[in-house]
């Protein structure tokens, strides 16, 4: 990658450098390479002049214009760079030798260093009690297009959605269904249970006793032998397929369901227990509000989010004996790091998905180098926990490599929310979703009501189908904005078919297949400094940003964050626009036509890589 290339050979100048200036150990160098916003500035700009001169004992400028001489003699440098130029107050501008990173662009890339390196990536995992909303797909959309960056990358990814059918949320349905009349017509037993779980949640308030059904539906959930346990199983099992099978619409797919009743009953939790008992931290308590409960005790030290809620002694397991989310969550943990001296069994669950059952065969599952969880930013607190308890353990490694990809939940617009019933004279900017109060944006809603825009507005259907364009659509508007950020979603910006949408990449995508589709000639592949002599503002506007999409992969692998390739190809497709309005492409001739026929072609290669990795469509006609 260019950009590391740049950085190792300052790093290697700079430290002769500093021995020769007699700092015999120099520090570690933190070298960050920024790509200037005026192309007059070069392709690749770096501040470590300023940074070092007074260490160095020379004016920043001098120290620039030193480093300027020593890294036109790295051969590094010499293989990609053009020229450096130096500006004040000690900027270095790294300027590409453009015929010689079209020769690299066009070589096969290597494999990553992290070849073979396993990633665990636990994403979806949504409580299997009713339909799924437009918040558990931004998760889905995350975890699905982190694979997919990690995957290329090299690494080996396992994609586990985990189905908790031991909680509250299932237990509140099956209650529902056995206390509370629904006579309406539905068409998915999902939608069904929506307004059943958000009818009990109801019930609960003005009748408080059925708390207790809840409780004993618990126990028989856990017991896993009654009738209520089965009808639990198969409410779940039934929601999950219906939650499997809209995932697929968005190109996300899964290898395995880790079934929570599957660590309880085959005794994963047992060994994890027998583990814990032996650390200082993990007791049952005698006195107190949590007499009888089994509880990971917290210290200062323990690294927990800095919060007097998060203080408070962790319960694993109640004094009824019923297990918390975070005590399973433990030991599901100690198995995906190959911990335990447990192994699930698999079944078939539908198409090259697998499912964990007692009773199905062996397969090499698990067992990962990292594991990387995608869950909401509310879940910090119970994230850190299970790290506490893998360090408590003595699993350093395993606790430095458990990531948790922490994002802002979705809430609804107040136009949003008006349209959904809910009151909105308080003035909020943004309305929570809600299960329990039957509040939120169905996904299969939506994805219904974005067909019809995009049919609608369609002049012609030749190409790839209106739903898979709105599918398209609605996967790229949850990814494009930064992790941390609240969605606040509108309905009807996010069936925008214009500006940074889906659509408008997948457009932009067909508009290059069809110049070259119509070229009936190949562009070309001999490069020489005349090939690049005198380019078009556009045209060189065009290659920075080509020359850029390693660096925009790697920043979206280094912070688990696909919003970067979001901006990436936006920024893209905007400056092929801009390129393909300002510059001729068919009508040029000779070297220009051959030329502008390339860059079509390099665009499309690059921006192909980017739609796969984002999970989007790659259409050659819409």
């Amino acid at each position: 990658m260019i950009s590391i290339e740049i950085a190792a050979a300052i790093e290697e100048t700079l430290k002769n450098l500093l021995s020769e200036a007699g700092h015999t150990n120099p520090a570690p160098l933190k070298i960050a390479l920024e790509h200037p916003v005026q192309p007059d500035h070069g392709e690749y700009s770096s501040s470590i002049a300023m940074q070092l001169a007074k260490q160095l004992k020379r004016a920043p400028m001098q120290l620039a214009n030193e480093l300027k001489e020593l890294l036109l003699l790295h051969p590094s440098i010499v293989a990609i760079a053009a020229r450096i130029e130096t500006a004040p107050p000690g900027y270095l501008n790294f300027f590409l030798d453009w015929a010689k990173w079209a020769e690299k662009s066009v070589q096969v890339a290597g494999r990553s260093q992290l070849q073979g390196i396993k990633v665990i990536i636990e994403h979806t995992s949504i409580n299997p009690n009713k339909s799924a909303h437009i918040g558990h797909l931004r998760n889905s959309c995350i975890g699905d297009t982190l694979a997919r960056i990690l995957a290329k990358e090299g690494r080996l990814v396992e994609v586990h959605n985990y189905i908790d059918d031991l909680g509250n949320q299932l237990a509140d349905t099956v209650v529902g269904l056995l206390k509370m009349p629904v006579s309406q017509s539905f068409g998915r037993f999902g939608d069904f249970c929506w307004e059943t779980y958000a009818g009990i949640n109801r019930a609960y308030q003005v009748q408080p006793e059925l708390l207790q059904e809840r409780e004993n539906v618990l126990k028989a959930l856990e017991d896993g032998h009654s009738n209520i346990a089965w009808l639990g199983l198969l409410t779940a099992e039934r929601i999950v397929r219906e939650h499997v099978e809209e995932m697929k619409r968005f190109n996300i797919h899964y290898d395995v369901l880790i079934w929570e009743s599957s660590i309880v009953r085959e005794g994963f939790w047992s060994s994890a227990f027998e583990l814990l008992r032996e650390t200082p931290i993990f007791r049952q308590e005698t006195e107190g509000k949590q007499k009888g409960c089994w509880v990971l005790k917290q210290k200062e030290e323990n690294g927990l989010p800095d919060s007097s809620e998060y203080q408070a002694d962790k319960v694993l397991v109640r004094s009824n004996g019923i297990l918390t989310y975070t005590a399973k969550d433990i030991a599901y943990h100690l198995w995906k790091f190959g911990l335990l001296d447990k192994d699930f069994r698999y079944k078939k669950f539908s198409d090259r998905l697998w499912t964990t059952h007692p009773t199905g065969a062996r397969k090499k599952l698990g067992r990962a180098d990292m594991v990387v969880n995608v869950i909401d930013q509310r879940q910090e607190y119970p994230q850190a926990v299970v790290k506490q308890a893998l360090l408590a353990l003595g699993y350093g490694k395993q606790a430095e490599n458990l990531k948790h990809v922490s994002y802002g939940v979705v809430s609804l617009s107040p136009e949003t929310a008006k349209g959904l019933g809910i009151d909105i004279s308080d003035g909020k900017h943004a309305y929570a979703m809600s299960g329990r109060q039957g509040i939120g944006i169905k996904v299969s809603e939506l994805l219904d009501r974005m067909e019809q825009i995009i049919d609608a507005r369609r002049s012609r259907k030749a190409g790839i189908a209106s739903r898979t364009i709105a599918a398209a659509s609605i996967r790229y508007y949850l990814l494009r904005f930064h992790l941390q950020t609240e969605v606040v979603f509108d309905l009807e910006q996010a069936t925008e078919v214009s500006g940074n949408t889906g659509v408008y990449l997948l457009y932009s995508y067909a508009r290059a297949c069809s110049i070259l589709d119509k070229a009936k000639q190949p562009a070309f592949t001999a490069f020489n400094e005349l090939s690049f002599a005198e380019l078009e503002l556009q045209e060189r506007s065009l290659l920075r940003q080509l020359a850029y999409w390693p660096d925009a992969r790697q920043a979206a692998v280094k912070e688990l964050a696909p919003n970067h390739l979001c901006a990436y190809v936006h920024e893209l497709s905007a400056k092929f626009n801009h390129f393909y309005a300002a510059c001729p492409i068919l009508k040029a001739d000779g070297m220009q036509r051959s030329l502008r026929l390339w860059l079509t072609e390099r665009y499309q290669h690059t921006m192909r890589e980017g739609l796969e990795l984002l999970g989007l469509p790659a259409p050659a006609r819409m």
